[in-house]
């Protein structure tokens, strides 16, 4: 586990500087400045306007929010350029790019600063996270025009049928592989493996270890390169968490550990079962005994959920396994410095720093508690009973409703954060409960 090297300084700007922020879907927001402005808000931050935190990712406002909306008149809220970030996007060599976060007031519900602030509760327990995400995206052979044309359905994927681990695919398609793979070391991101997963066209990036804010800033800019450059390159890829019936949904797994501050791994203990360390098991219990009230961090749209379904890789409960993929928690043995906890439940849809905000704070919290994860589930998980205390929220909407009456919530991200993303889920909800699916036109139109 090692430091990440810092993309190369791009050459002095042609023309402007380019900024991005997460908001509360994942979604990179942002714009360009001439560098002067970009001085300024280096030096003093800038103003940029809060509707991000007040809309959908439809650009579609909330009628539930505190924060922001009509009777605040959606004004600039205060946001701070994070310089150590510096990097170029695919495309624009001579343009560097710059993640961003919101200060002030608006800090309470921003999701970098959300997971800012877990790093900093580990801080004081004397621990540094170490995370690395690992993401499924399909790739197909359209663009946006065609799949709008097309309803998004019936689409064409960059290649047919299964294929998992193929070199014949990577071969057949490595002008869009090297583009990404180029793109992403010229955005400063590690990817360690890139290869064909189960599933038409569908792809796995695995982005390599790093420090807790590094990680999840790698990962929201991979999700804007690997589509900037599906785009380029004439294709379309999605981060959905299920859009296709016949194959797996697509996941967004997280590996977990944590060091002490003199940079010493803690998940290990040599003589133990499993090598696993008391504070291992404290923290994976808080994982486990948290996930219900979390869920819609890790599962945070509507679609989540169908991800979330016996027998396609995705768990349906909150179990933990040691090298056991049917569970939502993976134990992973091994040295002092490859001991660590793969975070399964979290899907491709997910803001990573929200994700890896309740990866870490619920372990956290099971280390404050002292808790202890019990026995872990053997064989096939799917088909075994897990007590009621583990079990998933099945909807979005009950997901919802456990977050705003979890405690450690509250306790780990603030009252306002869990009331503004609750609402933000219940209106997620209520928007696909106006909507008639095609599945109850085909299903009751004739015959009801």
């Amino acid at each position: 586990m090692s430091h990440t090297p810092k993309p190369a300084s791009p050459a002095k700007p042609t023309s402007h500087v380019k900024l991005g922020l997460v908001d509360l879907d994942g979604v990179m927001r942002g714009k360009y400045v001439s560098p002067g402005k970009f001085e300024s808000a280096r030096d003093k931050g800038f103003g940029f306007c809060d509707v991000v935190l007040g809309w959908d990712v439809n650009d579609e406002l909330y009628d539930n929010a505190a924060f922001t909306g009509w009777h605040t008149g959606y004004p600039d809220a205060m946001a701070r350029v994070v310089t150590d970030t510096q990097r170029q996007l695919p495309g624009e060599p001579d343009t560097p790019f710059y993640l961003c976060e919101f200060s002030g007031e608006a800090e309470a519900l921003c999701p970098r600063g959300i997971l800012r602030r877990v790093l900093q509760r580990a801080e004081r327990l004397g621990y540094q996270v170490k995370a690395g995400f690992e993401y499924e995206f399909f790739v197909f052979d359209e663009t946006p025009e065609s799949a709008h044309q097309k309803q998004y359905r019936d689409l064409t994927p960059l290649s047919r049928g299964a294929f998992g681990y193929s070199v014949q695919r990577n071969c057949e398609h490595a002008g869009l592989y090297q583009a990404l793979l180029q793109g992403c070391q010229q955005a400063g991101i590690p990817i360690e493996g890139l290869h064909e997963e189960t599933g038409a066209g569908v792809l796995e990036a695995a982005i390599a270890v790093d420090h807790g804010l590094a990680a999840a800033d790698h990962a929201a800019v991979l999700k804007l390169c690997v589509k900037t450059i599906a785009l380029q390159h004439g294709k379309m890829a999605t981060f959905m968490a299920k859009c296709n019936t016949d194959w797996p949904g697509q996941s967004g797994h997280i590996h977990v550990s944590l060091t002490a501050r003199d940079n010493t791994p803690v998940f290990h203990t040599e003589d133990a079962e499993w090598s696993m360390s008391p504070l291992m098991r404290q923290f994976l219990a808080g994982q486990q005994n948290l996930m219900p009230e979390l869920l819609c961090l890790v599962a945070p749209t509507i679609n989540s959920y169908s991800r979330l379904v016996p027998g396609y890789w995705a768990p349906t409960s909150a179990r933990w396994g040691v090298e056991n993929r049917t569970g939502a928690l993976r134990v992973i043995p091994g040295s002092a410095s490859a001991q660590r906890i793969e975070y399964r439940v979290a899907s491709a849809d997910a803001n990573p720093y929200l994700a890896l905000a309740a990866a870490v704070g619920s372990g956290l919290w099971g280390m404050e508690q002292g808790w202890d994860p019990g026995e872990p589930v053997t064989g096939n998980a799917y088909e075994q009973a897990a007590p009621a205390a583990l079990q998933l929220p099945a909807t979005l909407w009950e997901a919802a409703q456990r977050l705003k009456q979890s405690t450690a919530a509250r306790e780990l991200f603030g009252d306002a954060f869990v009331d503004h993303f609750a609402g933000s889920r219940e209106w997620e909800e209520r928007q696909f409960r106006k909507h008639v699916t095609d599945w109850e036109l085909r299903r009751y139109f004739e015959i009801i």
